[in-house]
Parts: structure tokens; C-alpha cells; sequence
């Protein structure tokens, strides 16, 4: 069965909820650190094996552990995966004027790498 990327969420938002899990309930952005390196762990394990198995099982663990954190902070009043996601989308336009904007093409990898730093070393300047 098929599942959209808000019942994925809405299931984090059940999980933390009054009817929902102890354990999950119990956890905070520290509690979940171990976790999180634990799972990107298991998945640098699994690219680096060819297992391509259970790198889609350990790129679900991270994606749960990318949620769970946005859970936290909504609950928090700090920021939602929404704005996770849109602070995402921005930045891969930002970057990648090359592609979305009116910078020269990128005619191999490298260069695209020099825009992304350009563009990142113009972001920092401008914090």
C-alpha cells in the first residue's frame, strides 16, 4: 500500500500524542542523537556493501530520525518539517543558479561544485 509523505507525518504527530508511544513521547532532539549517528552509520555501512536492500530500510531510519527532530520542534513552536522542506528547496535553487537561475551552465561536476561554494561562501557573508 502507497502512503503520502503527510500520513508519514501525522503518524509522528500520533506517536508524540497523548494515545501515542512512551518511547517516542519520552525522546528530545539529545536523547535522539546516538540514534541518529547510529543510523547514519548503518547506512554509510549499506552504500558502501552495495546492499541496496537495506540502504531503502536504513534511508527510511534517517528519514525517521529527520522527522521525529521536525515533530520535536513543532511541538516546540521552533519550526515544522514544512519549513524543513522549504528551507530545503530553497537552498538547491540558491545553489544551483547554474540550473535555476541565469548563472553559466555547469558544464561538469566540478564546476558545479565551485557554484555551490560561490554561492554557499555569498551566504555566509550575507548572515
Amino acid at each position: 500500500m502507497k502512503h503520502t509523505f503527510d500520513e508519514l507525518v501525522e503518524t509522528f504527530a500520533i506517536l508524540r500524542g497523548p494515545n501515542g508511544c512512551p518511547w517516542d513521547k519520552k525522546q528530545t532532539h539529545e536523547s535522539l542523537i546516538k540514534c541518529l549517528k547510529d543510523e547514519s552509520q548503518e547506512l554509510i555501512d549499506a552504500i558502501e556493501k552495495k546492499d541496496d536492500e537495506n540502504m531503502k530500510e536504513e534511508l527510511g531510519d534517517v528519514l525517521l530520525q529527520v522527522l521525529m527532530h521536525s515533530q520535536l520542534a513543532a511541538e516546540e513552536g521552533k519550526f515544522t518539517i514544512q519549513d524543513v522542506m522549504d528551507g530545503l528547496y530553497d537552498k538547491l535553487h540558491r545553489r544551483h543558479p547554474h540550473v535555476f537561475g541565469d548563472h553559466a551552465k555547469a558544464a561538469t561536476a566540478e564546476e558545479a561544485l565551485a557554484v555551490w561554494r560561490e554561492m554557499k561562501k555569498k551566504e555566509r557573508q550575507q548572515k
